[in-house]
Order: structure tokens, then C-alpha cells, then sequence
């Protein structure tokens, strides 16, 4: 058994690193929305490129989570990191430069390319340097990044106002540029040991170990479970399986309510409760509040009491209301339908817990992370675009929130599936033989 030491014993660099990571890898999300008016009175900016901003961060997460893996078995976690915040830092500073949409759109893929490939590598790097104490640490980092899911929409309209749209867009970098710091720091103090000391070969990445207990559970919930690659052979095995499929589609719709959310829902507030824009980043921020205490809860609740189903069809009624609020009375409590939507987000560590749980190895839960994320994401990538055609197709918004509402409801079987106590070996054996 591990015994535990101080956080900061011998490894402060890494864990104010991680904490400074946590914080720039979300910040991003959510500071665009709520000043796209403003940048709208500079320059145009079409419904079209506002959902492909919307869809970047998921097509980037699907993209470069199967990249990051080769490249940092090349490179190696620190560099890879460094990498990344870099790409973070360079597309935030450029998101500030921009003088047109499609200048805008491509900073922020640069800024999604780097945000893709550190939520890769933040997990492994916790396990590296502080194995430890994950359970701390994983709470530390999820909370971290769930801090800076709710900050920057609190603050963007009025650093906007007060300082120009391009400062609030920009001003994120800075945390980003501070973050590479202690990662710098630990390259330059790594190469020094390795110069004086034999060549030896680099230890394979460290992966989170499979969740059969709380504290795995609790670190499955907050990231990607892995960074290494899947067996073909597993993962072939998962298109035949209705399990894998359930899971992927809970979390698609996870991902789906969240962006949708981060891409429109501060215009469709403006628009239809008629509050101002600085207003609009406040309900934004109190939308990805509602879903700080769900990374801590649904974990424990999954693996101590086996609540998936309940959990699951809770955020669904979560939506189903929230929506249904600013579709039928948008005016009437903006700010509770913001944060009953909000609620959705108990299917994110859901999700994310049911990787691990469903699966019986670390190679298998390797595979089912690939497939569901990769199939995840993609589908949540059609949606921002889609809800901003269809607003534009007819000039309002009760069509596109009718469709994110069916959204939810058409993945209700998949939620009833993915309940099921079984894992996908269970479920291979009892359809085609031995796993």
C-alpha cells in the first residue's frame, strides 16, 4: 500500500501545474457566449460560425483524444503538456486578435486542439505525480474545473464593457501562459537529472486502474479514463453490443446538453426572457454551477447504492423542465430554468463512472472509453450547429428547443440499457461465447 505524503513534498511545481491546467482547460468554454453581441457590433457573426464554435470543442475532444495517446508515447506526458498549453494559450490570445468570424472560428479550434489534448493527459499526469492521493487530487482538479466553467461567463460581459470585448476573450491566455510555468520548470529540472544520471528507458504512461472502488470511481468521473490504446479486437467487439451503444448515446446527450448550452444559451435568453447580455453570462455561469456538486455526488451514489437509472432519468426530468421552461414561460424564472437545466449535468460523471463499471479489465474499460467518447462526441458535435440553422430557418426559437428536448427524450432506452448490472464481457458471453 501507497503511503500518503504532503502534496506539496517534493512535487509543488506539479501540483500547482495541475490545479493552473484544471483552471485553463474549461475557462474557455464558456467566455465566448455571453459576448458575442459585442463582438457582433465589429464584425459580423453569422449563426453558422456561432454553432461551429459550438461544435469545436466536442469534434476537437473526439479528434485529439485519439491522437494525444501516439503522440505522447513519442514525446512524453510533460511535453505533450506543455504542447497543449501552448496551443490553449496561442488560440485564447488570438481569440482577442480576431478581425473577422472565420478568425475567430479558427482561434478557437487552436484553442479546443490544446483543451482536447490536455483533458487526455491531465488524468495520467495526477497519476503520476500524485498516486498517492488521486481521491484528493482528482476532487481538487474536478473542482478546479468546474471553478472555471462558472467564472468566466460571470465576468465576461463586464470586463467587456468595462475594457473591450477583446481584453474579456484574451484575458483567459494569461492562465493559460502561467500554467505552462510549472511544467516548463519540470522539463528543464528533469533533463538536469537525466544528464547526470545513466540513460534508462522511459517507463510506460501511467493510466488510471480500473474503478471497483469509490476513490477509482470518483477518478473516472472527472476525466478520460485513458491514455493508452485500445485493443482492436475489443473495440470491434463493442459495435455489436447494445451496451456499448446505450452508453455512448447517455454520453452524447451529456455532451449534447452542455455545448448547446455553452454555444446559445446567452443569445436564447436575450432573446426570449428579454434579459441584458451581462445578465445572459450570469445565467450561463449559474447553468455550469448546478452541475459543481455532481462530479463529488454521482460517484458515490453509483457505486455505493447503484443509482444510475434514478440518476439518469433525474437529469432527464432536469431538462426536460428546464427547457420546457424557457420554451412555454421563458420570462417567468430565468434564472431557475437556467439551473434546473443545468441539472443535466449529473450525466457527465454518470457516464463516465459507467466506463469503468461496465467494463471488467483496464483493457476493456480502455476500448469502451474509446468507442463511447469518440461516438459521444460526435454526436454532440451536430447539435450547436443544428439549433443555429434551425434558428435561423425560423427566426426563433421554439423549433430548436423543441429538438434538444427530443434529444432527450429519444435517449431515455439508452439510459434504461446502460442501467443494467452488467458488463460488456456479460454481455458479449451471453450473445456470442466466450469473450
Amino acid at each position: 500500500m501507497t503511503v500518503a505524503r504532503p502534496l506539496w513534498r517534493g512535487r509543488a511545481l506539479a501540483l500547482l501545474g495541475i490545479v493552473l491546467v484544471a483552471f485553463s482547460l474549461r475557462s474557455a468554454v464558456a467566455s465566448l457566449s455571453p459576448v458575442i453581441d459585442h463582438v457582433a457590433r465589429d464584425f459580423p457573426v453569422p449563426s453558422v460560425v456561432v454553432g461551429l464554435i459550438g461544435a469545436a470543442p466536442p469534434v476537437c475532444f473526439a479528434v485529439f483524444g485519439l491522437v494525444t495517446p501516439l503522440v505522447e508515447r513519442r514525446f512524453g506526458l510533460e511535453r505533450v503538456a506543455v504542447g497543449a498549453l501552448a496551443l490553449v494559450s496561442l488560440g485564447l490570445i488570438l481569440r482577442g486578435f480576431a478581425g473577422d468570424s472565420i478568425t475567430l472560428l479558427a482561434a478557437t479550434v487552436v484553442v479546443f486542439a490544446g483543451v482536447g489534448a490536455g483533458n487526455v493527459l491531465l488524468p495520467p499526469l495526477v497519476k503520476k505525480y500524485f498516486a498517492d492521493r488521486l481521491g484528493v487530487m482528482m476532487t481538487l482538479y474536478s473542482t478546479m474545473m468546474a471553478v472555471s466553467t462558472f467564472v468566466p461567463p460571470l465576468v465576461a460581459v463586464p470586463i467587456a464593457d468595462s475594457l473591450g470585448w477583446r481584453v474579456s476573450l484574451g484575458v483567459w491566455g494569461v492562465f493559460a501562459v502561467l500554467a505552462l510555468l510549472p511544467w516548463i520548470a519540470l522539463l528543464v529540472a528533469e533533463r538536469g537529472r537525466a544528464s547526470a544520471s545513466a540513460p534508462a528507458s522511459r517507463p510506460a504512461p501511467a493510466v488510471a486502474d480500473h474503478a471497483d472502488d469509490l476513490t477509482d470511481a470518483v477518478a473516472a468521473a472527472t476525466g478520460p479514463i485513458a491514455v493508452v490504446p485500445a485493443s482492436p479486437k475489443v473495440f470491434g467487439r463493442l459495435w455489436r453490443l447494445p451496451l456499448a451503444w446505450a452508453l455512448a448515446l447517455v454520453f452524447g446527450t451529456s455532451s449534447t446538453m452542455a455545448y448547446v448550452a455553452f454555444a446559445w444559451l446567452p443569445t436564447v435568453l436575450v432573446d426570449t426572457a428579454g434579459v441584458s447580455p451581462a445578465t445572459a453570462g450570469f445565467l450561463l455561469s449559474l447553468f455550469a454551477l448546478a452541475g459543481l456538486p455532481c462530479g463529488l455526488l454521482v460517484p458515490i451514489l453509483v457505486v455505493r447504492f447503484q443509482a444510475t437509472r434514478p440518476l439518469f432519468l433525474f437529469a432527464v426530468a432536469a431538462g426536460l423542465v428546464g427547457l420546457g421552461g424557457l420554451l412555454i414561460a421563458p420570462t417567468f424564472a430565468p434564472a431557475l430554468w437556467a439551473i434546473v437545466y443545468g441539472l443535466t449535468a449529473v450525466m457527465f460523471p454518470l457516464s463516465l463512472v459507467l466506463l469503468s463499471i461496465r467494463a471488467r479489465t483496464p483493457e476493456s474499460a480502455v476500448a469502451l472509453s474509446g468507442f463511447v467518447q469518440s461516438i459521444g462526441y460526435a454526436i454532440a458535435a451536430v447539435f450547436p450547429l443544428l439549433v443555429g440553422l434551425l434558428h435561423d430557418t425560423t427566426d426563433g426559437w421554439q423549433l430548436p428547443l423543441a429538438v434538444v428536448m427530443a434529444v432527450l427524450v429519444v435517449s431515455i432506452p439508452a439510459g434504461l440499457v446502460a442501467g443494467r448490472r452488467r458488463t460488456i464481457e456479460d454481455e458479449w458471453e451471453a450473445r456470442h461465447g466466450r469473450w
